[in-house]
């Protein structure tokens, strides 16, 4: 290679670093304030701490669940910071009823600013333990839900622009995780839909930021669906989820996601051991199932015919 060859080269380069540093600068100055955000599972966890970071910011709110006291209880701490909130009983696993609340918000709101797609369930235990229903339920709310809520606010999107969609999926969707496999494989499915929409709605100038938190201490292991041996599978997940040392503090992470949706950030990998994780996957996935082999055989078995028949 010649030298006017590579001083080519070097100027391109510096050329596309300097493009992507203004870029990045101006998604960074992208303001919440006065914008509609829309937030699925935002009456609690991880989803109501994002729309206190985002009422801090002084956008508009809709936050919506399955849970009508949740939302009760959310609507009255947000509205005493003086933030305009919406609260709206939705189950996203229906496509009609989110249709609905899309279209009920927009009425409202004026917009879809922000889309947040945080609604999760989550089944601990063994492969063993699991019913296909248990895999059909987390995929309806991770996989189906989102999907529904895009489609659902797409035609809205497409004629602001500049807007942003942000899908919580999870370390569990990038790495497989032993006793959480319906979780895994929806999460994993939620990585797909979300990836493969950020490439086709930038033209719309839509933002799809994919985020993957490791685990976060917000509370939401007590809403855990147990499957086999339930205390014991109950007792490790608790402990994993509430310890420091394997769990991140939840308002940090609303935070960071807040940031990456403000630059239309493609992906947010959360915690240190997560992306450390997702190195390994794909630097050495023999060592890694090994790794996850060994963890599988420390966790609860499932339960065998003679405990069942103890049981009974």
């Amino acid at each position: 290679m010649n030298d006017r060859m590579k001083w080519m080269i070097a100027g391109a380069g510096a050329l596309s670093a300097a493009a992507a540093v203004g870029l990045l600068t101006r998604r960074g100055s992208y303001s919440f304030r006065d914008r509609a955000v829309f937030i699925t599972g935002g009456s609690r966890g991880l989803g109501l701490l994002m729309a206190r970071g985002f009422a801090e910011e002084g956008a508009r709110l809709t936050l919506v669940s399955r849970d009508s006291e949740d939302l009760q209880a959310a609507e009255s701490e947000l509205m005493e910071t003086g933030a305009p909130v919406l609260t709206l009983n939705c189950d996203v696993r229906d496509r009609s009823q989110v249709q609905e609340t899309i279209d009920a918000s927009v009425k409202m709101q004026g917009s879809i600013d922000v889309l947040i797609n945080n609604a999760g369930v989550i089944q601990v235990g063994p492969f063993e333990e699991m019913q296909l229903e248990d895999f059909q339920a987390a995929m309806a709310t991770h996989a189906w839900g989102p999907l529904y809520t895009m489609l659902a606010a797409l035609p809205h999107m497409r004629r602001q622009g500049g807007v942003r969609s942000v899908n919580i999926s999870s370390i569990g969707g990038k790495i497989a995780v032993p006793h959480l496999m319906p979780y895994s494989m929806s999460k994993f499915a939620l990585a797909g839909l979300s990836d493969g929409m950020r490439g086709e709605l930038r033209k719309y100038g839509i933002f799809v930021t994919s985020v993957y938190p490791g685990l976060m201490r917000t509370g939401s292991h007590v809403f855990a669906h147990t499957k086999g041996k339930q205390s014991d599978e109950l007792a490790w997940f608790s402990f994993m989820a509430t310890n420091p040392l394997f769990a991140i503090n939840a308002s940090r992470a609303a935070r960071q996601i807040i940031e990456a949706c403000r630059k239309g950030q493609p992906e947010l990998v959360i915690t240190t051991q997560a992306n450390l994780a997702v190195i390994a996957q794909g630097l050495a996935p023999g060592l890694v199932a090994r790794f996850s082999a060994l963890v599988d055989q420390f966790l609860p078995g499932p339960v065998t015919k003679v405990e069942e028949r103890k049981a009974a």
